[in-house]
């Protein structure tokens, strides 16, 4: 019994870390376009995966399903990727297309990636998150900054 007891409050909390959870001081929503738009003080956490912005407008399907979120303003995220790396970083402006689990990032993007303590500053980045690939690109005047934390070379006595 005790232990049917835990397999059962371990299958619920992973079922519960898998729900999408949005907060806003405002909601407005359209069934027959699809379209619902969320404002001030936006979060949303799904997993481990959360974005925070001042505005984000998601998209549905006929099945109400979610094609895509667009976040815009004070935009800041923490991302898992499939393979378990972590991303954290903030951007001007967010699309996440969840069929296909990327994001693309525009405007001031600082993307952090914490476990390999690399760093990728620019104007457009894209995250996907199922191959654990990112590309990007540098504003017309900016170029792309890559930034790595080297290991201190061991001192020669």
């Amino acid at each position: 019994m005790k232990i049917l007891t835990i397999m059962t409050i371990f299958l619920a909390s992973s079922l519960i870390s898998q729900e999408l959870k949005i907060t806003a001081n405002q909601f407005d929503a359209d069934e027959k376009t699809g379209i619902s738009v969320f404002q001030g003080k936006v979060n949303i956490i799904k997993g481990n995966d959360e974005l925070n912005a001042t505005k984000v407008t998601v998209y549905t399907d006929v099945e109400h399903e979610p094609t895509k979120y667009i976040a815009q303003g004070d935009v800041s995220f923490n991302i898992e990727t499939k393979k378990g790396s972590l991303y954290q970083g903030v951007a001007g402006k967010v699309i996440y297309k969840p069929a296909i689990k990327e994001y693309h990032f525009f405007r001031d993007v600082h993307l952090k990636q914490i476990d390999e303590k690399k760093e990728i500053i620019g104007d457009e980045v894209v995250l996907k998150t199922i191959e654990g690939k990112a590309y990007a690109k540098g504003a017309t005047k900016e170029p792309v900054i890559m930034i790595f934390k080297m290991p201190n070379e061991k001192e020669e006595k």
